[in-house]
């Protein structure tokens, strides 16, 4: 029955029996006798108390509705609310759940665009770095040689120092080209470039442990793009706002997909922790593939816990330290196992993220690096 027809059949029973009250034999007395008074008050509150139960019972999903609207968000999708009360709620509730359905959809898609296009940017700036500026100052290196074999002494140790700042500019130029699109992803599939990510991170003052199972799923492009971007930020946030010094970059095949998880021993979140720029950034990136994202404190705040292996680190920190866990599914229509790119064997070039070069004695040119093949 509709909202209106219960709260009118309730109205209409209380006009009736009012109507045949004053109808029938029932007589109230002047002045009033007290158990005329209790029959009177018996039935208006029977009246009020069958109407605040009716009005209860009809509104109660719309106060289910205005919860969930209020809880809605789009970057944790599948929360719906639940269809039931009367016919007129029961349909603003499909309605609202129908508008659910399109808004992230529409999210999804436009996300998908913005982030395609970001990194068809950062390809493009990559490619520019390394093939341009990059070459631009290796040039400059070699320059700087000509002109300190043929300078006089007392001018050497400036040019050894220009020759110096040139290299480290060099070496950052890399770097920069790196993360902003790692060609080892390109050229020899997910697990290399992790490898080298776990690595570059290490070289910086975090130990990074990394654990590639085997055997994984085959994935698509798109997939293995935000595995390595999510494990990208997931250590850059470790590195700048953790305290750690010790994480975990684990990579598993589970039951219809893999299992990227991030671990770390240091502060954990804290009890009033919002989620900043790169956890949504992460989410929205999940969202384009259909993974499931989760960050939440480590359950036992020791890296390499759940594995059996060595714990350590700062075990007893508060928040435990930090789990940033992706899910994601593999791609059926693929044959060609994850982490792999044609027939190279990805443990030749574990290190191909380019360390930065040692300093070179003056007077002596670094040797330029390969260049990468352009895409």
């Amino acid at each position: 029955m509709s909202l209106f027809w219960r709260i009118f059949v309730l109205n209409a029973v209380a006009l009736v029996v009012a109507a045949a009250l004053l109808l029938g034999p029932v007589t109230v007395s002047t002045p009033i006798l007290p158990g005329e008074v209790l029959v009177v008050v018996a039935g208006l509150a029977a009246l009020l108390t069958v109407n605040a139960v009716v009005l209860r019972i009809g509104l109660a999903p719309l106060a289910r509705l205005g919860r969930a609207m209020a809880d809605a968000d789009l970057l944790h999708p599948g929360a719906r609310a639940e269809v039931a009360g009367p016919v007129e709620t029961a349909q603003l509730i499909t309605t609202y759940n129908a508008m659910l359905d399109r808004l992230e959809a529409e999210r999804a898609a436009s996300a998908a665009g913005a982030l395609s296009a970001q990194e068809r940017e950062r390809h493009r700036v990559a490619r520019e770095l390394h093939d341009e500026v990059g070459q631009t100052l290796t040039a400059v290196l070699l320059q700087l040689k000509r002109v300190a074999d043929r300078a006089p002494a007392e001018l050497r140790e400036e040019l050894g120092q220009a020759q110096e700042a040139t290299r480290a500019g060099l070496d950052e130029i890399r770097r920069i080209a790196r993360r902003l699109r790692p060609g080892v992803l390109d050229e020899l599939g997910l697990l290399s470039a992790l490898r080298s990510l776990a690595g570059e991170f290490t070289a910086h003052g975090l130990t990074v442990r990394h654990d590639l199972g085997r055997g994984l799923p085959p994935l698509t492009e798109e997939t293995e793009l935000v595995l390595y971007r999510v494990a990208q930020e997931a250590l850059t946030n470790t590195a700048r706002h953790s305290g750690a010094d010790r994480a975990d970059l684990r990579l598993r095949p589970v039951p219809g997909g893999v299992e990227l998880l991030v671990r770390d021993n240091g502060a954990g979140l804290g009890p009033a922790a919002g989620e900043g720029a790169g956890v949504r950034g992460m989410r929205e990136r999940a969202l384009l593939i259909g993974a499931s994202l989760t960050v939440s404190s480590s359950a036992n705040g020791v890296c390499g816990g759940d594995s059996g292996g060595a714990g350590g680190g700062r075990a007893n920190g508060v928040g435990g330290g930090t789990d940033v866990r992706l899910r994601a599914a593999a791609d059926a229509g693929r044959g060609e196992p994850a982490g792999r790119r044609g027939s190279v064997d990805p443990s030749v070039l574990v290190d191909r993220a380019e360390p930065a070069h040692p300093a070179a004695p003056v007077g002596r040119a670094q040797t330029p690096a390969p260049r990468e093949g352009r895409r």
